[in-house]
């Protein structure tokens, strides 16, 4: 039911329309009590729809009418939503002129969207901006208007951990970002970037991009910080091999790490120490739930990155050691151990070979290479097997060369006692 102050009103703006309602417009928030608002915005906007004044009049009114809702996005989010989906629906039923007006209902949604992102309601804002038309007959937005549209959506599926959703858009956003200029917006997608590879596991490539992100002198300070953690803690979470130590080496280097609560056990593992269980239970009270998850195998991802660690520190410590014994160092089976190792050498992370029928790991000089395939784990490796090899392939010989001698020498002998008929 509409307020009496603003019936009135309405009785009097339909003699003179065009002025009529701008006046009404101007004056609604006095004339409207706050719990009748709502309500009375509703009807306004009805009335001046069912008016008929033209394309033309009906916009002017319309731009003294959205920043009204707009108005209530932050100090009544609720209003702001009911009156823009409102209006939303009204505008959508006047079919003939529902197309002249893209560019209102645009500005609509975002101002609903941005109302949903005060009530921390992000999948409903996202949905509503991914309705938002980007390019059709009637409007086309600029890059940096694509841009800024689609980098909120990512940021609101990010906020539900919705990584996937937020990766659709994340790829639009990669086919224009090299023609976007504004800063805000490239920041935006950089720090989305990092998170959509963290919540992927991608955890070396998002330390690269935490770090960058880190470096921008442009933003705040205690940003910089949180974002060089992110970046200490992705990279301690990432495959043990070559690659993760120079990430490791760059962030240990960086003098800013020394003051953040992950330096510690970043120190150990650029200096290949030992991890211990109750470092890796203070690490893990700073990591996210998706950090936490397990894997495949039982395993969390923290678990399988301090394994694999203190795997490669266990080389600069011992020549050789069984694969039980090696299980206890690890904190994990003996079977357990020599996948592990066997994994790691595939992939080119670890300098060793295996004795699988000995059940020991024979560590190798020198640094590994990370090429996949480049390690041992699919023979049978040890001392006493390579001898026995090279004596058994040598005796082979000898009886092979034994025998064409018979051959040439001797051949009816041969054909007559030795050849297999």
């Amino acid at each position: 039911m509409v307020s009496p102050k603003v019936h009135a009103a309405l009785e009097a703006a339909r003699k003179t329309p065009a002025p009529g309602y701008r006046d009404l417009l101007t004056t609604i928030q006095d004339l409207s009590p706050p719990e009748d608002l709502a309500t009375d915005l509703q009807a306004v906007l009805e009335d001046i729809l069912d008016a008929n004044l033209g394309v033309v009049t009906t916009r002017i009114l319309m731009r003294e009418y959205i920043p009204i809702i707009k108005s209530q996005a932050s100090s009544n989010p609720n209003l702001a939503i009911k009156v823009g989906s409102h209006a939303l629906q009204v505008i959508a039923q006047k079919t003939t002129i529902s197309s002249s007006f893209i560019d209102q209902t645009s500005n609509i949604r975002e101002i609903i969207a941005t109302a949903y992102e005060n009530l921390e309601d992000w999948t409903s804002a996202a949905r509503v901006l991914s309705e938002i038309p980007i390019d059709t007959s009637q409007r086309r937005l600029a890059d940096d208007e694509k841009a800024g549209i689609w980098v909120r959506i990512v940021r609101c599926y990010l906020e539900v951990d919705d990584a996937t959703k937020a990766e659709t858009y994340l790829n639009k956003l990669k086919n224009i970002m090299h023609k976007v200029s504004d800063p805000v917006t490239n920041l935006h997608f950089k720090l989305s970037t990092a998170r959509i590879q963290d919540s992927n596991n991608s955890f070396l490539n998002a330390a690269h991009s935490y770090y960058d992100i880190s470096l921008i002198q442009e933003i705040d300070e205690d940003e910089r910080f949180r974002t060089l953690s992110m970046a200490i803690k992705c990279a301690i979470l990432a495959p043990a091999g070559p690659q993760r130590s120079k990430a490791l080496g760059k962030l240990y280097k960086d003098e800013r790490s020394i003051k953040l609560e992950e330096h510690g056990i970043l120190e150990k593992m650029f200096f290949d120490r030992l991890i211990e269980q109750d470092e890796v239970e203070k690490f893990s009270k700073g990591l996210a739930p998706h950090q936490l998850a397990k894997t495949s195998d039982g395993s969390t991802v923290l678990a399988r990155a301090v394994c694999e660690h203190n795997l490669l520190s266990a080389g600069k410590l011992y020549a050789n050691i069984g694969f039980d014994e090696l299980g206890v160092l690890l904190g994990v089976s003996g079977e357990r151990a020599e996948d592990t190792t066997a994994k790691m050498i595939e992939q080119g992370r670890l300098k060793a070979s295996m004795d699988q029928i000995g059940r020991y790991i024979y560590f190798e000089a020198g640094e590994p290479s990370g090429e996949s395939g480049s390690g041992h784990a699919e023979a049978v490796f040890g001392k006493e097997i390579r001898r026995w090899d090279a004596s058994v392939h040598t005796a082979t010989e000898d009886v092979e060369r034994l025998a064409n001698l018979l051959q040439a020498e001797f051949p009816l002998f041969v054909a007559s006692n030795l050849m297999v008929k």
